[in-house]
């Protein structure tokens, strides 16, 4: 495997690459206003999420002219829902930075048809000219969105049933409790990932660093669904210490 199209960046703490990405997209807007940008969820990118907040407060970073559209959302959870992705975002990012509401592309875990929810996503996504640069995490099982490792992955928006790690690590949003965490989510498939223009993947914490090192160094395996970013053209990663730990030189 060449690792040629990865662009590594390791930073000392996740402050650290918090505070150095949210600089570099708020530099991205100013000489670029209209982005589409495709945004994840989890803990990994809230610190990012707080620093562009900051840096909008102080003038520094102007969302009027961005629109967004999300990896995932649980299926059969309304937006409203405190559990729901939405909500999470409405928390950490959207109000921070006074994004407004009709530049906010979500897929409605409460839709009446999945399929047609899916499609509709995925349409609205080429409607607005194809995403600009793309946020990942990355989960602990190597997992992008909620693209499981199976023996095969999906390519467009689909409905998918969780594995029951990704529903342990979602557990906070619904009080602890992993039984009230949804079996079942919608989200982005790994083709319509590998469409974003550029990819900015975050990991943080040494429970990433197995899965990063696979990322990196491993062949593509739809059982490491983050494999398949070795095939996109424009890749960055950005990592604390601990995560970098099983790529360190």
């Amino acid at each position: 495997m060449s690792d040629s199209y990865l662009t590594i960046t390791v930073f000392r703490d996740e402050r650290e690459l918090a505070k150095s990405l949210a600089d570099r997209l708020a530099a991205d807007l100013a000489r670029q206003p209209r982005q589409v940008l495709g945004l994840a969820t989890g803990r990994t990118p809230v610190r990012l999420y707080h620093e562009l907040g900051t840096l909008r407060a102080k003038g520094r970073a102007d969302f009027s002219h961005v629109v967004t559209f999300n990896l995932d959302e649980f299926w059969g959870v309304s937006p409203r829902d405190p559990g729901s992705y939405r909500a999470f975002m409405d928390e950490h990012l959207f109000r921070r930075v006074e994004i407004r509401p009709e530049q906010i592309n979500f897929l409605r875990g409460d839709a009446p048809d999945a399929d047609q929810e899916c499609a509709r996503y995925d349409a609205a996504i080429a409607s607005a000219g194809g995403i600009d640069i793309q946020l990942l995490g990355i989960g602990t099982n190597g997992h992008i969105g909620f693209n499981e490792p199976a023996r095969e992955l999906a390519a467009r928006t689909h409905r998918v049933r969780l594995k029951e790690s990704t529903r342990r690590s979602n557990a906070a949003l619904f009080d602890g409790d992993v039984s009230r965490v949804p079996a079942e989510a919608l989200s982005m498939g790994m083709g319509s990932i590998l469409r974003a223009r550029h990819i900015v993947l975050i990991a943080t914490g040494k429970s990433k660093a197995r899965c990063v090192q696979q990322l990196v160094n491993g062949p593509i395996t739809t059982k490491l669904p983050a494999s398949f970013l070795q095939l996109h053209a424009s890749v960055e990663i950005f990592l604390d210490t601990a995560a970098a730990a099983g790529i360190a030189s």
